[in-house]
């Protein structure tokens, strides 16, 4: 993955475009999901090195089942494979960003991966002030230092292979979205979700329709936060009364309310499914998985791996990774338990979709894509 990385430049706007769905304010939090990890503040040791790298969530915690999980574990996964130090901080309110990110400093990290938007403002300030320290930073692209490494997603892409999934698959030709706020990284999911939905219809004569999300005018349905579980298992309800039968939450931990509404039901008779967003949603929601269609995923540890991995060997840049779907930095999960369900040509289609966005013989259009 490390000869893979897209170079990308920076463009007035994208700051805003690339707001993690799940780096605003999440109601309390966990600790670390690895069972042998170290509690939050702590460090664990690695033979081979004295390299130190190190990680800072946002409120969400590491045991959030999105992308401060993800993130935590490409830093463990680069304790293994490289034998550095790790050390890690977690978040449980905003006023927590400036002393962890501080005790991270103060400690001797050599590189410190700050995970969302919100952390934007504290890790460019500490960038500014601690110039022999490198940063990455998930989710934003709004600091341009050269200590300073975004980590950003086109999740446009593989949104739009989703959401021809859904329109291929449903049997009640409705399908819909939602999402936590309406802020661009909420609806790059959605657009690219819209725009496959479209491809289906145009390309096969369906008529799918797609509720919660009008890419033209760019509204839709939004909980207002991140945290409001019952209104994301609501929204969920509404769909499902209105013919939906496939439902994306873009909405972090709001999701679990989605997979709720979804498990009662089929429990009721009915045939409705999910679309997970950031993770392997099958692997990690922790219920209803059976239920879970596939998943939009952002390999956010992959990315994080990658970046400790270059700047151990000496190679650190400011030049933003951009995951597409061209170097796996976004991906459609498989239909695990779904899968027979699927037609029986519809994961061929979705491989040869993949190959013309990646050659550029379709483009996926989201204003909050990367440009």
């Amino acid at each position: 993955m490390k000869n893979s990385l897209r170079t990308f430049s920076r463009g007035t706007g994208l700051s805003a475009a690339v707001l993690g769905v799940s780096a605003l304010v999440l109601s309390g939090c966990g600790a670390p999901p690895a069972e042998d990890a170290p509690a939050a503040g702590g460090s664990s040791a690695a033979a081979g090195t004295d390299y130190l790298g190190c990680i800072v969530s946002d409120s969400g915690g590491f045991d959030d089942r999105s992308f401060n999980q993800s993130s935590y574990e490409g830093l463990k996964k680069a304790e293994t494979d490289l034998g550095i130090q790790t050390n890690q901080a977690e978040s449980q309110a905003e006023t927590d960003f400036g002393p962890n990110v501080d005790q991270m400093v103060q400690g001797g990290c050599n590189l410190i991966v700050t995970v969302g938007f919100l952390l934007a403002d504290t890790t460019k300030e500490a960038a500014e002030a601690n110039t022999e320290t490198n940063f990455a930073i998930v989710d934003d692209n709004s600091i341009d230092l050269p200590n300073v490494k975004p980590i950003i997603y086109d999740t446009a892409q593989a949104a739009f292979l989703a959401g021809y999934a859904a329109a291929a698959t449903s049997e009640t030709g409705k399908v819909a979205t939602y999402g936590g706020i309406n802020i661009p990284t909420v609806t790059i999911f959605m657009d690219g979700f819209a725009e496959g939905v479209n491809y289906f219809n145009e390309e096969t004569g369906g008529e799918v329709e797609l509720l919660g999300w009008d890419k033209e005018s760019q509204n839709g349905t939004f909980v207002g936060n991140f945290e409001d579980q019952a209104a994301g298992k609501t929204n969920t309800q509404n769909f499902i009364n209105e013919g939906a039968d496939i439902i994306m939450p873009v909405a972090g931990p709001v999701g679990s309310g989605t997979l709720d509404a979804v498990i009662e039901a089929n429990a009721g008779g009915k045939d409705v499914k999910a679309i997970w967003v950031d993770s392997d949603g099958y692997e990690t929601a922790g219920k209803g998985e059976e239920f879970i269609l596939t998943s939009v995923m952002k390999l956010m540890g992959d990315a994080v791996e990658d970046v400790i991995s270059t700047d151990v060997d000496g190679e650190f840049d400011n030049t933003p990774y951009v995951g597409t779907l061209e170097n796996g930095g976004v991906a459609l999960a498989p239909f695990h338990d779904q899968e027979a369900n699927v037609p029986d040509d519809l994961q061929a289609t979705l491989d040869g979709l993949t190959e013309q966005i990646v050659a550029g013989e379709i483009a996926v259009d989201s204003a909050a894509s990367p440009q």
